[in-house]
C-alpha cells in the first residue's frame, strides 16, 4: 500500500519511509526493518525519519521493549481507498494548478 497522494510531494527517501510504514501501520517498524525496506544509507534514512517527525507524519513508540516508528493516521490510506501507482500527466498538471 502507498502513503496518501497529498504525502507524495516529499524526498525519495521520506516518501519510500512512508510507504513502508503504511504497508506495516498496525504495528510500525523499527529502524532495522525500515532500513531493509528502503534503499538509502543510514544518513539519508536518519534526515528522512528526522524530517518527517518534525513534520508530525511518523511518531515513535516502544512497544514491547523495543522502539518501533508508526504512520500517522493522516498518512494512511482508508480501507478500500487506491492510491495511484502511476499518476497521469493530465491529473499531474491539475493537481498542480489546484483544478
Amino acid at each position: 500500500m502507498r502513503a496518501k497522494r497529498e504525502y507524495r510531494d516529499r524526498e525519495e527517501v521520506e516518501v519510500a519511509v512512508l510507504d513502508a510504514l503504511v504497508d506495516r501501520a498496525e504495528g510500525g517498524m523499527t529502524v532495522f526493518e525500515i532500513r531493509a525496506a528502503v534503499d538509502a544509507d543510514i544518513d539519508r534514512l536518519e534526515g528522512a525519519l528526522a524530517d518527517l517527525k518534525a513534520d508530525g507524519l511518523i511518531s515513535v513508540e516502544e512497544d514491547g521493549g523495543r522502539m518501533v516508528v508508526l504512520p500517522d493516521d493522516r498518512v494512511v490510506p482508508d480501507p478500500g481507498e487506491v492510491v495511484d501507482e502511476d499518476e497521469g500527466f493530465i491529473d499531474s498538471i491539475r493537481e498542480r494548478f489546484g483544478l
